[in-house]
């Protein structure tokens, strides 16, 4: 170590402390970010009939997948150069190389091109010896390099790979299509630059695609017309041109009171109920909710910083009354383990959580419909919706066992989209079902679009959950997972779906119906409400 020694300038024991004291706490942080480094997750990618896993992270609400699994998965050869951070990716026709922690990537076409680079839209990452890319804004030089059609469904996390048709012939000229569309992308001007309009199960979402983070826009309804005023914004001057009208929009305008004032109008179809405007979190677009009157609120909450509050949590007993919910090995009904947690988890609430309120959609062996689960849930201001299940297999009598934790987005695995159709098979109760015909995989997506800006929150509390299960109750967990639950579809806040274990399995089964589980599966669950509640106070500055 090299010390600096100044003359004549002593040093005082205090400055000195406060120095040491300096470096000791950088050193710190230093190895706080050894020991938990960045979380990675899994995007599924299929090529063919060869399933496989890419790793990713999200960042600033976009998924940047591994550059080193990509390319080794689309043929490409891989060299990674720690001293530069700079991964070449050698494909048939074209030399690709990804610079960590920059905007520029280089293409080389075979045999003898010269080398040209494009420039993405925001700067790659160094996770260890790998070069993160922002999938979205890569998919067009992958798909030029590799000879696939790359198609990512970013919500259900799955990367669909297929060979490109004449892709051989369209060599010649792709380059040059690929800067036109990265320059495109690159090259936005405006503050609000896109629209999109999307029918869903609750109503209708309108998504302002920006640049920045934008103030939230004051909104009014009059003759059946939306206006929405966005000050100080630059908008792209043909934006209402751009939007498809469908759910409860009819037609969208626009008037430009100044340069940067300009007023969108929507108009709207019967059936509305009231409008809501936020910003996402993490992309930072502007979302207006148009509901329609199934989900409907019944008042306007105070426009106080109260209304954030963690004041409420909802409490949904999966099944009940006319609908038993899955029947167990030795016969136990679903209905009464799940009403038998739920009670037991508001106790929990109502006396160890001051100021927090315990919301049931059902406190006794009663049918509710899905709908109005979510109905009530809004209407008591919940700020965490938990309904309560438990899981069967088809065969009962056997040793599959386990808890698992579900978040609304459509089904990865054809076991998550089995669980999901037994569960919204208790439509069949209802006097109108009808009501859910439009709620297909593809609409969930939709509907789990307009979930995105309460997902970052699920996923915390189920991660929560997860840890206080596996520490309080005998069975395990099979960790967190994904799958379209009609029930909560229409809950507007963080919400998850637990099944607390497999009624087919006696092990399962005989904890379950026990004190003893029913007690450890309420208070696993209460404690990851009680840390939920630490972090979303953090969140929002309480």
């Amino acid at each position: 170590m090299n010390t600096l020694f100044i003359k004549n300038a002593p040093v005082s024991s205090s400055h000195f402390w406060v120095r040491m004291k300096s470096k000791i706490l950088i050193l710190l942080l230093l190895a706080l970010c050894a020991v938990y480094p960045q979380r990675l997750y899994k995007i599924s990618a299929q090529l063919g009939e060869k399933k496989s896993d890419i790793s990713y992270l999200v960042r600033n609400g976009l998924d940047y997948v591994s550059s080193k699994e990509l390319s080794a998965l689309l043929g490409g050869n891989i060299f990674f150069n720690s001293e530069t951070a700079k991964l070449e990716s050698n494909f048939d026709n074209y030399l690709l190389k990804v610079i960590a922690r920059s905007q520029f990537i280089v293409l080389t076409k075979k045999p003898d091109g010269a080398p040209k680079s494009f420039q993405i839209p925001l700067s790659t990452l160094l996770i260890k010896d790998d070069v993160f890319v922002p999938l979205i804004y890569m998919i067009e030089y992958y798909n030029l390099v590799s000879g696939f059609q790359l198609t990512y469904e970013s919500l259900a996390k799955n990367l669909v790979i297929e060979k490109a048709e004449d892709s051989g012939e369209q060599n010649t000229d792709t380059t040059e299509s690929v800067i036109k569309k990265s320059s495109a992308v690159s090259s936005k001007k405006y503050d609000v630059y896109d629209i999109v309009i999307d029918e869903k199960a609750n109503g209708t979402l309108i998504t302002l695609k920006t640049n920045k983070a934008l103030r939230i826009p004051k909104s009014s309804i009059n003759n059946n017309v939306l206006y929405v005023f966005l000050s100080n914004s630059s908008v792209l001057p043909k934006l209402a041109s751009r939007a498809k009208p469908t759910g409860l929009v009819s037609k969208v305008n626009q008037k430009f009171i100044s340069a940067k004032n300009v007023q969108l109008e929507f108009t709207l179809k019967e059936g509305y109920s009231k409008t809501e405007t936020f910003l996402d979190p993490e992309t930072n677009f502007l979302m207006i909710t148009i509901h329609n009157k199934m989900f409907v609120k019944p008042e306007e909450e105070n426009a106080d910083k109260s209304k954030w509050n963690f004041d409420c949590v909802v409490i949904d007993a999966g099944h009940g009354g006319k609908d038993p919910g899955t029947i167990g090995v030795t016969g136990v009904r679903e209905k009464d383990i799940n009403l038998a947690v739920a009670l037991k988890l508001g106790k929990l609430i109502e006396n160890n959580l001051d100021g927090v309120r315990a919301v049931y959609t059902r406190k006794t062996d009663e049918f509710v419909e899905l709908y109005k689960r979510g109905k009530i849930a809004n209407e008591a201001g919940g700020k965490l919706f938990i309904s309560i299940h438990c899981n069967s297999t088809e065969t009962k009598d056997n040793n599959h066992r386990g808890f698992e934790v579900y978040l609304l987005r459509p089904g990865r695995t054809k076991e998550a989209i089995r669980i999901a159709e037994v569960e919204n098979s208790v439509i069949k109760y209802e006097e109108n079902p009808d009501r859910y015909e439009k709620l297909t995989d593809e609409n969930f997506i939709l509907v789990s679009m307009a979930h995105s800006q309460f997902m970052r929150y699920s996923e915390s509390f189920s991660d929560f959950l997860n840890q206080s299960w596996k520490k309080r109750v005998a069975i395990p967990s099979l960790g967190i997972k994904q799958a379209g639950f009609y029930v909560l579809v229409g809950a507007s806040m963080p919400s998850v779906l637990i099944e607390n274990g497999f009624l087919s399995n006696r092990k399962d089964e005989a904890y379950l119906v026990s004190k003893e589980g029913q007690n450890a599966a309420a208070e696993a669950i209460f404690s990851s409400i009680k840390q939920y509640k630490e972090f979303y106070e953090r969140e929002i500055g309480n």
